[in-house]
């Protein structure tokens, strides 16, 4: 479920020849600029125009699948309707909290227990997040869509972490260019399976974690799939099947995460839906209050009890989120960004061409674009465009920028995989544990900066589950006509030539 044959540790795009002068390179993009592989010059570009505008579906609605369609069958519905658009553990800041500040750690209290070999073999991580958030850990089911770099280091966090089960879906076969950033394949795995030839080693991580390989295209699935599983995974995908995908999450009410990397960048999105978690300190002098505290997070409750002598304060907070087509589009930044020019200056110009790079594809068949002057037009045109849309300050966005993001894309680098890779899992696990502040919502890796900043981007409306009452009152799944639908060539789908 790739785009390409991909190198590895460096770009396949081909190599950009010239260099320019370092003043010339380092100044803002100005309008009628374009990147290539010479030095910056106006383009006379009357027949070139931005990208598309989409309409905002948080306000207007999308159209939800039938359960039982496949992917392949949804193109026309959803583009006729416009619904396209650090690692290692994480320490609680007062461990006491938990309750695991002394040699006996209590079994959880919802029924279910671990065994004493699941506590000795996790003895470490119980004394982080305690036995409960174990507990939820070990019983979640979760899918990863596309085993390539990325996913080798979510799956191994994950499965170390001891959760219930993984199913990896991946229909196409090892090539040598899978070879140079994933660690759970080999050369007598070329011509195999992906997914099979990965299941193999990642089982061997943690034989009390049900590992499973579904080598069938995700093209091939219904929406109903996706409601066997807690957790939906996609990595490196095309937006267009990313917003499908989230689609079918949104409609069986499971947790959605997206994730990609282009050399030194990548990102990470997160559709939670709704999201309660708990957390916990002493009791401070001013109590905590019920209420919005920003526009996705609210304190919906505040308990107090009796621990060791002191008094604990529990806050149960909820954040709310947006769909994949609504964060990756049109959505801005909040109001805390463009009330701060300084804080506006810091987000990385990597957003504006991730969100150039999107619309690229959507509107050529999800292909990656190539060196050539119509393509980079394009891509010029629509980051200075994304830029502008953001609010953020023309200068931040330099023709040295954009050369070094074109230069990036399709190719996988190990440290950049292996961080967001472990930031991604790290955030599942905390989701599952129900004890930290989750993701909220796109994160954005900068590998100039080496910077992995956190953006919530979110459209004006209804946030949450509001979003998926609004459009199932506009169009509700049973009434979406099959008759209208029609085969769409899967190749398409997928970042690159196949499938």
């Amino acid at each position: 479920m790739e785009s390409q044959n991909q190198p590895t540790a460096a770009s396949n795009q081909p190599a950009v020849q010239s260099e320019v002068q370092a003043s010339e390179a380092s100044r803002p993009l100005q309008d009628g600029d374009v990147v290539t592989g010479q030095e910056a010059q106006p383009l006379a570009t009357p027949s070139v125009s931005l990208p598309p505008e989409h309409p905002i579906p948080g306000n207007n609605g999308i159209v939800l699948p039938n359960p039982n369609d496949t992917f392949a069958a949804l193109q026309h519905i959803v583009y006729n309707n416009g619904a396209l658009t650090n690692p290692g553990m994480m320490i609680p800041p007062n461990p006491q909290m938990i309750g695991l500040n002394s040699s006996v750690i209590e079994q959880p209290t919802n029924g279910n227990s671990l065994s004493a070999e699941d506590i000795a073999l996790y003895d470490r991580q119980l004394r982080l997040w305690g036995m409960e958030a174990q507990q939820k850990i070990q019983s979640a089911s979760i899918v990863i869509i596309t085993m390539k770099a990325l996913a080798n280091e979510i799956a191994k966090n994950l499965v170390l972490a001891g959760i219930g089960s993984l199913t990896v879906v991946d229909d196409q076969v090892v090539t040598e260019a899978d070879l140079g950033a994933q660690f759970f394949l080999s050369e007598e795995n070329i011509g195999q399976n992906r997914a099979e030839a990965a299941v193999t080693q990642i089982q061997k991580l943690n034989p009390r974690v049900k590992v499973t390989a579904d080598s069938g295209s995700i093209m091939n699935k219904g929406a109903s799939f996706f409601g066997n599983f807690d957790i939906v995974i996609a990595t490196d995908l095309s937006p267009t099947l990313l917003a499908f995908i989230n689609t079918a999450t949104r409609l069986h009410h499971r947790q959605f995460y997206a994730a990609g990397t282009h050399g030194f960048y990548g990102y990470i999105f997160c559709d939670l839906i709704e999201h309660d978690y708990v957390l916990q300190r002493d009791k401070p002098n001013v109590p905590t209050a019920v209420g919005p505290e920003t526009r996705t997070r609210s304190v919906v409750k505040v308990e107090f009890q009796k621990e060791g002598g002191k008094t604990i304060e529990k806050v149960q907070k909820r954040e709310l989120y947006s769909t994949w087509d609504l964060a990756s589009d049109t959505s801005m930044l909040p109001p805390e960004y463009l009330k701060s020019k300084r804080r506006l200056r810091a987000v990385t110009p990597a957003l504006s061409c991730l969100r150039a790079l999107w619309a690229f594809q959507q509107a050529h068949d999800d292909r990656y674009p190539d060196h050539n002057k119509q393509d980079l037009e394009f891509f010029t045109r629509s980051a200075t465009h994304n830029h502008a849309l953001l609010s953020l300050p023309a200068e931040t966005l330099r023709s040295e920028f954009l050369r070094s993001f074109l230069q990036n894309i399709g190719s996988e680098i190990a440290p950049v995989t292996a961080a967001l890779g472990g930031q991604l899992a790290q955030d599942v696990i905390n989701v599952r544990g129900q004890r930290q502040q989750p993701l909220q919502n796109m994160v954005i890796f900068d590998g100039d900066k080496m910077e992995a900043e956190m953006y919530p981007l979110h459209p004006e409306g209804n946030l949450g589950r509001a979003q998926l009452e609004l459009t199932s009152s506009i169009m509700p799944p049973g009434q979406v006509d099959t008759s209208q639908m029609i085969p769409m060539d899967h190749a398409t789908m997928i970042m690159g030539t196949g499938v």
